[in-house]
């Protein structure tokens, strides 16, 4: 478990850390999401020790983190970090050396990688040569080859293909399923809303929402439902019922209720109502997407 608590911070007169408290649960892949210049990458910038933060502190397992600790962190950061005139497969090996793995070991786990993130075709040009979608592969690769005990990125998917998102987002995965604590950013919230079991919103250096991700979505979707229906007149003139979105699959209503329990029971009121009438396609409940709760709360 890797906590975060209570951090501030200020570059001159601007705060850009107010009081930001969250965990990155062992085993569980967090999306970090804000604005830009919302606080995000200095908040992982505290968290490897490459800043001092003004007041805060960042455990591990309920302890202040350490150097030894950090060492074990795998970091991805938002610029190119590799070097360009050096030989893809080289490097990677040669910055698992640097995390103390054995250079055999380093070789191994980086024709691994490479094939993983597919670009073992790649492996001996240098990274000058490679787009920057392909450089953002190798620096996931590098990210990986020690096999970090906690993984921080910082845009890992910018620049990246659908493909290969696919392909890193298995790769990271993995690393969660060994019980790495991993965190991410990403302005890319369709992916962050695929790959996140859990969320951090910040917003002007504070912390806006956090927690699961579906439960987060429940809580902004209250009332929300689907009726698989080809004419929604009748559901549509109930006094409590309001059209959210209508597609092909049918209509989404807005169900006015004090609380969850009653939209459920006022929702299956409905639902036989409407089978009365005639055939319902599907039935469930609507969840709102993540663009949605980040409108809500920044």
């Amino acid at each position: 478990m890797l906590e975060v608590r209570q951090l501030s911070h200020s570059y001159g007169d601007r705060k850009v850390l107010d009081d930001v408290s969250f965990d990155v649960a062992a085993g569980r892949l967090t999306g970090f999401v804000g604005a830009n210049g919302a606080g995000k990458t200095t908040a992982m910038r505290a968290i490897l020790g490459l800043i001092r933060p003004d007041a805060g502190e960042v455990l591990v397992d309920g302890r202040p983190i350490t150097p030894a600790d950090r060492t074990g962190i795998g970091y991805m950061p938002e610029e190119r970090g590799l070097y360009p005139k050096m030989r893809v497969r080289e490097q990677i090996v040669y910055f698992g050396e640097l995390h103390g793995v054995p250079k055999q070991v380093a070789a191994r786990r980086a024709d691994d990688l490479l094939e993983r993130v597919d670009l073992h075709e790649r492996a001996n040009d240098k990274v000058e040569d490679l787009s920057l979608g392909n450089q953002q592969r190798a620096q996931i690769c590098v990210a990986l080859v020690h096999e970090p005990r906690i993984l921080i990125l910082d845009e890992p998917f910018s620049g990246l293909d659908p493909i290969a998102v696919e392909a890193v987002l298995e790769v990271l995965r993995e690393r969660a399923a060994a019980g790495a604590p991993v965190l991410f950013s990403s302005h890319q919230l369709e992916v962050v809303e695929k790959l996140s079991d859990e969320l951090v919103i910040i917003s002007h250096g504070r912390i806006v929402a956090a927690g699961g991700r579906r439960e987060l979505q429940e809580q902004h979707s209250r009332g929300l439902y689907r009726f698989g229906v080809d004419d929604p007149s009748a559901l549509l003139v109930e006094p409590d019922v309001r059209e959210a979105k209508r597609d092909a699959d049918g209509v989404v209503v807005a169900i006015d209720a004090s609380d969850d329990a009653a939209a459920e029971a006022r929702a299956q009121q409905l639902l036989r109502a409407e089978l009365d009438r005639g055939p319902v396609r599907g039935f469930a409940r609507e969840l709102v997407p993540l663009t949605t709760i980040f409108k809500e709360v920044r």
